[in-house]
């Protein structure tokens, strides 16, 4: 008997001797064209006749036809989006495993919070003096971040953590400005996020690659060798993407500080360290925090974010506007560069002051934690990642593995050696079990890395399951289930597109049939 007393299951047949459906339909497993082929040009949700003695207002600007869009009535437009909907994976539907990408739950208090009018109706141009509340809150979020990290100033307008690193970045640039310094290089090792290096070239550094240590992290003497007056600073990620700390970051920081250079850290993996390591402590100069990654606020498909960046003494004058003060007993916002309260700042960097929902939703989460709460976070996170790497090492092979992982699990694809299967095809098999592949190939400096960051939000259960499915995958491989990976998924609404033809020819837009020009 099965749990709910109604016997066993039936035995599932293979896709191929299913029958077909008339609709194409599998149960709720739904086919259905494109919007721009389902749609009629003569439908609309809305239909409003032409007021008498309308005038046209937009003289030479009207279009000379009607836009290409597809048309469809209300209940038509809304079964679309939800059958779209139920394609997707998120973290609301299960484990969420893309590693150095921290996806982790997200409390229905905070969107609660985040939903609350004073909050959700606010607008950017709003004087100063109706938003009091808002402001208050900004200041409340950077005296967290400040204790959270021992810096000595925040700049919240970043919106999301590339912008936060290019704000850090081109806080640096100012910095060697204002001394009279002419730096033109900075050093970015080989296992950074693929932002750091895009960072420093796009404001006109540029970057040499420093090579990791056997372990993986970087080695202080390598540092020190590269040093020289041209370098502006040094990019660091730490833990690094091999989900490792960085041991000797002190040493590096006083090297780099050495020189007459700054030290910037990326805070993309904050989740490992939160409440357990002041950066401030490590001799950082600047580090950009992702509000939607360590502070549980919404992730994934383009935003919204959020990325303050954290500034150290030496840095801290030259934060970008608009930034927040209190004059006469009352929160405002300076808006220009030059202005009292922003002297040297470098700039602005974002239209208004950043995300506002972000910073409710991540204070919410900062005060319902409390200080204990987020430091036990952390340790949880580490936890679960090297329970993961722990449960996993006698099927698949973790390089660094002398070595306890901080946020993440990283594993190499020499296992897969002579079986014909590859670290692509074991992540498209998962898919078939249920869950979103994890990060795959990144870190570059692991030949077909596969790497795991399960956060805190996952019980011992659930971690358990997912464990289960990838040694279920890792024996079948090595028992030659070819089958089984090459053709993977096979359960997904689409199955395996050419990626190397996706990548060389994209098809970025829905072209008309000629059949439905005609009509």
């Amino acid at each position: 008997m099965n749990r709910e007393g109604l016997g066993a299951p039936a035995p599932v047949a293979p896709l191929s001797a299913l029958p077909e459906t008339f609709t194409g339909n599998r149960a709720l497993d739904l086919e259905e064209g494109l919007i721009f082929e389902i749609g009629r040009a003569e439908v609309c949700g809305v239909d409003l006749p032409v007021p008498e003695g309308r005038s046209e207002r937009l003289g030479g600007l009207r279009r000379a036809e009607a836009p290409d869009l597809p048309g469809l009535s209300e209940p038509e437009a809304m079964r679309h989006y939800v059958r779209l909907s139920r394609m997707n994976y998120g973290i609301d539907s299960g484990l969420f495993p893309l590693g150095s990408c921290t996806m982790k739950h997200n409390p229905r208090l905070n969107e609660k919070m985040a939903r609350l009018a004073g909050f959700a109706d606010l607008h950017p141009l709003q004087p100063v003096s109706t938003v009091q509340g808002a402001l208050e809150l900004m200041r409340q979020l950077s005296r967290q971040l400040l204790a959270l990290t021992g810096m000595a100033a925040v700049a919240l307008p970043p919106k999301a953590g590339a912008h936060g690193e290019l704000t850090g970045m081109m806080a640096i640039k100012a910095a060697h400005r204002a001394h009279g310094r002419n730096r033109t290089v900075v050093l970015v090792p080989e296992s950074a996020h693929g932002t750091n290096p895009a960072t420093a070239a796009l404001i006109g550094y540029e970057v040499r690659a420093l090579p990791a240590r056997p372990d993986g992290t970087v080695d202080v003497e390598t540092v020190r060798a590269a040093l020289s007056p041209d370098v502006a600073a040094l990019m660091l990620t730490n833990p690094n993407t091999c989900g490792l700390f960085e041991r000797d970051i002190v040493e590096i920081a006083a090297a780099v500080h050495a020189a007459g250079a700054y030290f910037y850290c990326d805070g993309a993996n904050f989740n490992a360290i939160l409440g357990k390591v002041r950066v401030a402590d490590l001799g950082v100069d600047a580090m950009h925090i992702n509000l939607h990654k360590t502070f549980s606020t919404p992730h994934g498909g383009g935003g919204p974010g959020a990325g303050p960046v954290v500034l150290s003494p030496a840095l801290a004058p030259f934060a970008p506007v608009p930034a927040l003060v209190e004059q006469d007993g009352a929160l405002t916002l300076v808006e220009t560069e030059g202005a009292p309260g922003a002297e040297q700042a470098l700039g602005r960097m974002s239209a208004f002051h950043g995300q506002m929902g972000m910073f409710v939703r991540a204070l919410a989460w900062m005060l319902s934690h409390g200080a204990d709460g987020m430091r036990q976070a952390s340790e949880d996170a580490v936890l679960a990642a090297n329970y993961v790497r722990a449960s996993l090492m006698d099927l698949l092979s973790a390089p660094f593995a002398e070595r306890p992982a901080m946020h993440e699990a990283l594993f190499d694809d020499s296992w897969l050696a002579g079986t014909g299967i590859t670290t692509l095809d074991v992540a498209k098999a998962l898919i078939d079990e249920g869950y979103h592949p994890m990060t795959v190939y990144f870190p570059l400096v692991v030949h077909g890395a596969m790497l795991i960051e399960p956060t805190e939000s996952e019980s011992k259960a659930s971690l358990d399951l997912f464990i289960g499915a990838l040694r279920d995958l890792a024996m079948a491989a090595k028992a030659g289930d070819m089958a089984r990976f090459l053709g993977a998924p096979h359960y997904a609404p689409r199955r395996r597109l050419d990626e190397t033809r996706a990548a060389r020819a994209p098809m970025l837009r829905w072209v008309r049939p000629p059949s439905q020009a005609a009509e």
